[in-house]
């Protein structure tokens, strides 16, 4: 089958290779465990406990804090030592829930419960899945339980399975295709039972034959649900993008994916979607890529959220050399931070630790006017214009030449040889025109 794609996008090396063929090893916390408040988009979820309270696996410690937002639940049982400010890989301060590690590991009431799905209404799968606090794990954090509820069920016609993991070196979701296709399989036809006129797809890069041999096969018998082959290109992975890929059907910052009929889940999410619903188990543990040249030996590992990024690394063999650059993700959109001592989030995807920052001392110079950044953009964006928009505070016309489409994947600034940072600057100016028209909006 001819592999799908979207206009424009960029061809950085994978570096796959590192930690691709890693089988996944469940690692387990040492100590202390912290529990962001903020590790979803929207509002943040709101703490139960307080220091002194013993937890049990599986516990709802933080509930949802409005409609836009995701509960949070224990990972390990043990007893609450602090709510406090604690650092985020943003290099921002959230409340954070911290936890001792018990290491007994006795879990709440009921989890671990088989249920039959089948035998669920609509509104009971949406609300097992709102209670165990998914949030979209390929990075972006939305919670699963807002995805899935739409103003019309009927109108939806595709649910896709974000399999295509662009982002270099991370290799998670890859491994749980060989490792767990038919979970995911399980998952898709939990979301199909919502969405009576929708197919299920899953939409994987044609980097990963393996990947889409051991999906495709865990879908034999299925009429609904088929594996499309995406072609390897940055930001396949985008939203927007995959949706245009699979469907041919485009959507703006105005509009959802729903508005197009599409319902856009992450391969990891749909495995959590199957453990809420078919074993009443919330989102307590995700795999998580240890990876980079400066890594002694690449892995996959299976964690508990709220464990220490600095215990991932340890397992891994530690460092072969203190790494210049270490960022949480991916090298395109991923965040740099100065110390591994963070906890894993449901969003965390990669753990990157490289020997060398290729970027450092490479001041960007004039714009050469190339064009290079209007053919990788696959907004179809002027990256060149929005900067200088910015640059000059001109908030009206970084807004009138279409700023907010920007989807912040790094295209621009990747390919650009004068080095000029398209990609940051345009994302500052669009956070700083959001958040104005979120000032308005509230007078």
């Amino acid at each position: 089958m001819f592999a799908k794609t979207f206009n424009g996008g960029v061809h950085p090396k994978g570096h796959k290779e590192l930690s691709e063929n890693s089988q996944t090893v469940r690692l387990e916390a040492k100590g202390e465990l912290t529990y962001l408040m903020n590790q979803h988009i929207g509002a943040p979820a709101k703490p139960l406990v307080k220091a002194g309270d013993r937890v049990l696996l599986g516990q709802t410690i933080a509930e949802a804090g409005g409609f836009v937002s995701a509960s949070v639940a224990a990972s390990v049982s043990g007893v609450v030592k602090a709510v406090v400010l604690k650092m985020t890989q943003s290099g921002d301060e959230a409340i954070a829930i911290t936890v001792e590690n018990d290491c007994e590991y006795e879990a709440v009431e009921g989890f671990g419960t088989p249920r039959d799905y089948a035998a669920m209404s609509k509104e009971e799968i949406r609300a097992a899945i709102r209670d165990a606090g998914i949030a979209g794990m390929g990075g972006a954090g939305f919670p699963t339980a807002v995805k899935v509820t739409v103003k019309d069920d009927s109108k939806i016609d595709y649910i896709i399975c974000n399999g295509a993991e662009c982002e270099p070196y991370i290799t998670c979701d890859y491994r749980l295709m060989l490792e767990k296709p038919q979970d995911a399989v399980t998952g898709m036809n939990i979301l199909l039972k919502l969405f009576e006129n929708a197919v299920g797809v899953f939409g994987i890069e044609d980097n990963k034959p393996a990947g889409i041999a051991a999906v495709a096969e865990a879908c034999t018998g299925s009429e609904k649900i088929s594996v499309v082959p995406l072609k390897k290109k940055y930001p396949q992975g985008g939203e927007r993008m995959i949706i245009k890929a699979i469907t041919g059907r485009k959507i703006n910052s105005k509009m959802l994916p729903a508005d197009a009929g599409c319902v856009v889940v992450n391969y990891s999410t749909l495995i959590a979607v199957a453990d809420a619903v078919t074993k009443n188990i919330p989102l307590v543990r995700r795999v998580v890529t240890v990876t980079g040249d400066a890594i002694k030996n690449p892995s996959n590992f299976d964690v508990p959220i709220g464990i220490n990024a600095a215990e991932l690394i340890e397992a891994a063999g530690g460092y072969t050399e203190e790494p210049e650059k270490l960022i949480f993700g991916g090298p395109m959109m991923g965040a740099a931070v100065y110390t591994a001592d963070l906890p894993i989030t449901k969003e965390s995807s990669c753990i990157l630790a490289l020997k060398r920052d290729e970027t450092a001392g490479l001041e960007p110079t004039e714009c050469i006017r190339c064009g290079k950044c209007l053919y990788a953009c696959p907004e179809h964006l002027m990256p060149i214009k929005l900067k200088n928009t910015a640059d000059a505070g001109d908030y009206a016309a970084f807004e009138a030449a279409h700023g907010l489409e920007c989807i912040g994947c790094g295209c621009c600034t990747y390919v650009c040889p004068a080095r000029r940072r398209l990609s940051q600057t345009i994302t500052m100016a669009k956070r700083y025109v959001l958040a104005e028209k979120k000032k308005g909006a509230a007078k």
